[in-house]
């Protein structure tokens, strides 16, 4: 299995949110990570809203750790026609079809984490197995 893993969910591991040992123990328990380039933008966007000084740069740096041990899927053209299929038969805001459309693009036996219930509900939609929310 690959375990995708979305904003929200990686999130949860630099700060202390309500399911953050739930997210913790979901990418503990997959040897194989990937998530989109987009998360690195999303994530420090959030890291720097609501930490400040050595707390953001620590969180920062264990970002970027922990996304050089991840598959990263990129936003190519291939990436933003997958994600425009989903957005046109889903709804689902554009961020979030970009997750799911990353996704796809991870393979077949791709579980999508997350915690953001529109998104799962639209990652369901296309056929995704969602674990999170």
């Amino acid at each position: 299995m690959t375990l995708y893993v979305d904003s929200s969910a990686l999130l949860k591991r630099y700060l202390d949110e309500h399911d953050s040992e739930l997210s913790e123990q979901l990418l503990a328990a997959d040897p194989v990570l990937v998530t989109s380039r987009l998360t690195e933008v999303e994530v420090r966007r959030n890291l720097a809203r609501h930490l400040d000084g050595d707390d953001v740069d620590r969180a920062r740096h264990q970002l970027s750790v922990d996304l050089d041990a991840m598959a990263l899927v990129g936003l190519d053209a291939a990436t933003a026609g997958e994600a425009a299929r989903v957005a046109e038969s889903t709804g689902c805001r554009s961020l979030d079809a970009l997750h799911i459309g990353s996704a796809l693009r991870a393979g077949p036996a791709t579980v999508f984490c997350t915690f953001d219930v529109r998104q799962a509900r639209a990652a369901r939609e296309v056929g995704l197995v969602v674990v999170g929310s």
